[in-house]
């Protein structure tokens, strides 16, 4: 037997699309703010590391406050894809490694993300 617990789908929803903003929008200002930095240890140009830094920022304000979340799920999405093909293909990394984070948290992310691009978020906090 099951309890119909329906009603919360869409504060669920939210709770895991202020969650991911959290996280992504963290990531995203320390990409933006150190880019030397975060581009030396993730292997990209000082360019690039800021451009991953916008579409991170811009992603995670967007899928906060749903405003055209599918397209900040879809920038997030990308973000992950990158991350995942560095993770597994350039450097090697397990699902889960021994130092730092294998790529078992990408996956997370990512599949937050298709859910959100699937969804379209469910319930808005502006508009």
């Amino acid at each position: 037997m099951m309890i119909d617990l329906s009603f919360l789908y869409d504060f669920a929803l939210l709770a895991l699309r202020i969650i991911v903003a959290i996280v992504f929008f963290s990531s995203g200002k320390s990409h933006l703010m150190n880019p030397k930095e975060r581009g030396d240890d993730i292997g990209l140009s000082p360019g690039l590391t800021r451009f991953v830094g916008i579409s991170e920022v811009v992603g995670a304000i967007s899928i906060a406050l749903g405003i055209y979340i599918q397209i900040g799920a879809a920038l997030l999405i990308g973000t992950m894809l990158g991350a995942l093909y560095k993770k597994i293909f350039v450097w090697g990394t397990g699902f889960y490694a021994d130092k730092g984070f294998g790529w078992h948290y990408d996956i997370i992310f990512l599949c937050a993300n298709f859910l959100f691009l699937a969804t379209g978020g469910s319930l808005v906090l502006l508009g």
